[in-house]
């Protein structure tokens, strides 16, 4: 019966957690990419008014002061545990994975005006995860899964008027990552083991429309496109369940890194400045998973075959205020409710994914006319979840724990 039961895990293609990886690092998204951003709970759009209106809503970069401005920045995110108490297929599967930490710097300018234009340019890293299990069963599909994600995005602004400006710009993304997953029976013989490793450049667009009807408010709506995450590189490994004893193949998988649409609303109240964003990312995209494989005999494997996903778009609600402390000091704080795209169905060890309540606070001090310092903090709190089979695809009886992620930042602004 247990040699039965880990046949069927393996029926769960290995290589298909790596496109998983890759959107793993959407769902755990980092929409914070500044240190106004992660004090605010990434409820930070109409207000974008420092370097990081570039990446954020370019439109706003023609209502900032003249000359040329930069911010740079470094993020230290921690991910804890995760917990899994119950079964996989009917057999004990109690687990934790293993705890994770890097560090992301992220960069932001705004050049000089142009009659009307403005540029600018940002690096941010808009997602990124690595994610490891010991034990079996996790270990068939998500023993390691490391991913790094660097988008590179120039931008511009044209502003008609006090009231009403425009911006876009260019979506240069490049994702690099590592899958590992190594499979055994019951009695603890080999079955497969498998290493994968693969790299992409691939291109979308952001536009972004600014509205002043009063000084004090603004309201904006900002559109990030979906990017195709072509995914190309070479997977080793072999055993039983490959049909080959050894096996090193070209293979390449698509996977959406979705759109995301925004409206936002901010208001200043002399020293209270608040603003509400409502976020509407459309994970739909991702409805199935199917790798192609150069060998015939790999791509007619249960790694070649094609996984439904069936995610579904979500609707993020972010509240972010600024209280103006000193005309030299600025206080953040930010909340946000971000639901989960994995429906019970696919939830699998590679992607324990769960609703979310966001909790932040930052500072910015200004020292003198051109430099600035921030620091910041958030608490990204991930509801437990139970799994059952049926509805869940994998097998997956039970309850995952103790998710989330810790992120602190720090930053320098320069104005020139």
């Amino acid at each position: 019966m247990k040699q039965r039961v880990m046949g069927r895990w393996l029926a769960i293609p290995a290589l298909t957690a790596a496109a998983a990886m890759s959107l793993q690092a959407s769902a755990y998204k980092l929409p914070e990419q500044s240190v106004r951003s992660m004090g605010l709970s990434a409820a930070y759009v109409a207000g974008a008014e420092s370097a990081d209106a570039n990446y954020y809503n370019p439109a706003n970069m023609g209502w900032l002061a003249d000359g040329q401005q930069m911010e740079g920045a470094l993020t230290l995110i921690y991910l804890p545990k995760i917990d899994f108490k119950g079964r996989v297929y009917g057999v004990p599967a109690d687990a934790k994975s293993r705890s994770e930490d890097f560090l992301v710097p992220t960069f932001h300018y705004v050049g000089p005006k142009f009659g009307q234009w403005r540029f600018g340019c940002s690096l941010a890293a808009p997602g990124g995860l690595s994610k490891r299990w010991r034990n079996m069963p996790q270990r068939a599909t998500a023993e390691e899964f490391t991913l790094s994600i660097i988008e590179f995005n120039p931008g511009f602004s044209y502003t008609f008027n006090d009231q009403w400006s425009v911006g876009g710009g260019v979506r240069v993304v490049y994702s690099d990552g590592t899958v590992r997953v190594y499979g055994e029976d019951s009695a603890g013989h080999f079955l497969y083991a498998d290493n994968m490793t693969g790299d992409s450049f691939d291109f979308g667009y952001n536009l972004a429309l600014s509205y002043r009807p009063q000084p004090a408010t603004t309201l904006s709506v900002t559109y990030r496109s979906k990017v195709d995450l072509t995914v190309s590189g070479t997977a080793k490994g072999g055993g039983p369940v490959t049909g080959r004893a050894w096996f090193d193949v070209d293979g390449d998988v698509e996977v959406p890194l979705p759109a995301t649409l925004d409206i936002a609303a901010v208001h200043d109240f002399g020293r209270v400045r608040l603003e509400v964003v409502c976020e509407r990312t459309f994970w739909s995209a991702y409805d199935k998973l199917d790798f192609n494989f150069d060998d015939r005999l790999v791509e007619a494997s249960p790694l070649g075959r094609s996984i439904q996903k069936d995610w579904k778009d979500t609707n993020t609600l972010r509240l972010g205020l600024t209280w103006h402390v000193r005309p030299d000091w600025d206080m953040l704080f930010g909340y946000a409710y971000d639901p989960s795209p994995v429906p019970e169905k696919s939830l699998g060890f590679e992607l324990p994914d769960a609703d979310a309540r966001v909790y932040s606070v930052g500072s910015v001090i200004r020292i003198n006319k051109q430099w600035e310092a921030g620091f910041a903090m958030l608490y990204d709190k991930k509801k437990n979840r139970s799994v059952s089979t049926p509805p869940n695809e994998n097998g997956i009886d039970g309850e995952f724990s103790k998710g989330g992620a810790y992120l602190a930042t720090i930053s320098v602004g320069y104005k020139f």
